[in-house]
C-alpha cells in the first residue's frame, strides 16, 4: 500500500490557520474510479483511498507507516510567510498619515 504523509494547507476561503496544524496520512488509489452508466456517480471498490488518518508530528505518522508496513512518501510543507503590517488595520483610519488619502 502506498500512502502520502503531509501537512494540510489552509483553506482559500479563510485567512486562519485552523486544521492546518496536524500531520495527515492518505492512502493513494489502489483502483481507478468506475462510473455508473445509470447515474453517472463516480465509485469505488477501494475502500482505504476514504480513510485519513491525523497525527500531531510528522514522526508519529512515519512511526505510525513503518509499524503497519505502510509505503509512505512525505510531502514537506512549504514554509508561509507572515502578512504582519507594523500598525495594522487601524492604520488605515490614522489621522497622522504621511500619504494623502487615495480611496
Amino acid at each position: 500500500m502506498r500512502a502520502r504523509i503531509y501537512k494540510p494547507a489552509r483553506s482559500a476561503m479563510t485567512s486562519g490557520m485552523a486544521k492546518t496544524k496536524r500531520w495527515v496520512l492518505e492512502y493513494a488509489p489502489a483502483a481507478p474510479r468506475d462510473i455508473d452508466p445509470l447515474m453517472g456517480w463516480t465509485s469505488s471498490a477501494d475502500t482505504q483511498s476514504q480513510v485519513r488518518l491525523r497525527f500531531d508530528s510528522k514522526e508519529a505518522a512515519l512511526d505510525y507507516a513503518e509499524a503497519h508496513g505502510i509505503d509512505a512518501v512525505v510531502q514537506e510543507p512549504k514554509p508561509r510567510k507572515l502578512n504582519i503590517r507594523p500598525r495594522g488595520y487601524g492604520e488605515n483610519f490614522a489621522t497622522d498619515r504621511r500619504e494623502t488619502w487615495t480611496h
